[in-house]
């Protein structure tokens, strides 16, 4: 592992001598052989999908299809259409002396992903990481293996026929001994970033050496308040939860004032059609009850919160006060995405300003928390953390600075 390592480490530094046109082209041509390649790439899909039952909530996101590698290879020619951050000038100031002092954008260097069953993230961190002049160490899970090998192999292939060292992309093993080799491997990795649940990203933090950035775990609520509209209500609710129930921004827990509660089963109507199971608290469950499914309508004790269920269940919270919903959100949110369907400014203000999450909607689904759809091009993640990166981390949250000083041969007295 460490000679991986070391090779890593200086493919990174050979990185920074690309120019900006090089590597666009690198990504242009990776976008031409995924689409090329497509049914070689459904195909090792296939194997892993074959190995994972259907009703596995990680199964809708190991599952590559024809469409989503085609939307793929669109996202990285948007990366290669963006703007590279290496090399920006963040600011400039000469010192009385002359000295001239000089903050630029920089790259981490190498950098380690370690994901579970999405194998498009192998595409979407090579992009980011490449066009920013980043090495990357991939560390997949086992449920993807074929797709993940399929993936680096094409895309080390692109990069060695373009006379680029391809060990820029570097694929782990799938084992567990792979992910505490690259959690101690400090004097190769500059930064590691954790994509899955909440289990994972939490023993990547408690085990790492390394510096790093959390992302991922989404328990995310809807809020509908009393003045909130009921026909926005019905179409938010509806897309956050079943738009795609296996991804970090789908709604968990709706959250209703009490004052509304008789437009609860509107609100819920549409949900029945996709076999939403309602996890609902005492007042919530005598609103719908005769009015939603039976069988698809359980009552909710404490532990129905606070919970991100991947699959096609939720659970209602009522509340009497703006002030409660908020309470509500700050025990259980894990600080992803959170919405507020109101037609009072008052309380939508009150609510953006209070509640601490990376990405806070008035009227809009959290559906929306994807770095394409912020106009980043793609992502390599939702940092939900506070220090250097939070929310959708794309190009710009993939460099560091540092400061480059000039001068004519000032010395310090």
């Amino acid at each position: 592992m460490e000679n991986i390592f070391e090779k890593t480490m200086r493919a990174s530094r050979e990185l920074n001598a690309l120019d900006e046109p090089v590597i666009n082209r690198v990504l242009l041509e990776v976008a031409r052989e995924t689409e090329r390649q497509s049914e070689v790439l459904l195909d090792a899909n296939r194997m892993d999908l074959n190995r994972m039952d259907v009703s596995n909530p990680l199964y809708d996101r190991l599952k590559l299809t024809k469409e989503r590698i085609f939307a793929i290879a669109a996202d990285l020619r948007n990366v290669a259409s963006l703007r590279s951050p290496a090399g920006e000038v963040l600011s400039e100031t000469v010192r009385p002396n002359g000295m001239k002092i000089t903050k630029i954008r920089i790259p981490f260097g190498v950098i380690g992903v370690i994901y579970e069953a999405r194998p498009n993230v192998g595409f979407d961190v090579f992009g980011l990481c490449f066009k920013s002049n980043n090495a990357v160490i991939l560390k997949g899970g086992s449920d993807a293996h074929f797709s993940n090998e399929a993936i680096a192999k094409l895309i080390r292939k692109v990069l060695a026929d373009a006379g680029i060292n391809p060990d820029v992309l570097t694929l782990l093993p799938s084992g567990r001994q792979a992910t505490a080799e690259l959690l101690g491997a400090r004097d190769y990795v500059d930064l590691i970033i954790p994509r899955g649940s909440s289990s994972l990203i939490h023993y990547v933090r408690e085990n790492s050496r390394v510096p790093v950035i959390e992302t991922g775990a989404g328990i995310c609520h809807t809020y509908f308040d009393r003045q909130g509209d009921a026909a926005k209500g019905a179409a938010l609710i509806f897309n956050a939860k079943t738009r795609r129930v296996s991804v970090c921004n789908a709604m968990d827990t709706l959250i209703i004032h009490s004052g509304r509660l008789n437009d609860l089963p509107g609100l819920c109507n549409r949900l029945a059609t996709k076999e939403v199971i309602i996890y609902a608290d005492p007042r919530a469950y005598e609103a719908l009850r005769g009015r939603y499914p039976e069988n698809l309508l359980e009552p909710a004790g404490e532990t129905g919160f606070g919970i991100e269920f991947l699959d096609y269940k939720m659970s209602i919270k009522t509340v009497d006060t703006i002030e409660e919903a908020m309470q509500h959100v700050a025990r259980h949110s894990s600080k992803h995405s959170e919405t507020i369907v109101t037609e009072d400014k008052t309380a939508a203000d009150l609510y953006v300003k209070t509640i601490d999450a990376a990405c806070v909607y008035v009227n809009v689904s959290t559906a929306f928390t994807d770095g394409a759809q912020f106009g980043f091009g793609a992502e390599i993640g939702i940092s939900t953390q506070k220090m250097h990166a939070r929310g959708p981390m794309a190009l710009a949250e993939l460099t560091t600075y540092k400061y480059i000083i000039t001068g004519n041969g000032q010395v310090r007295e």
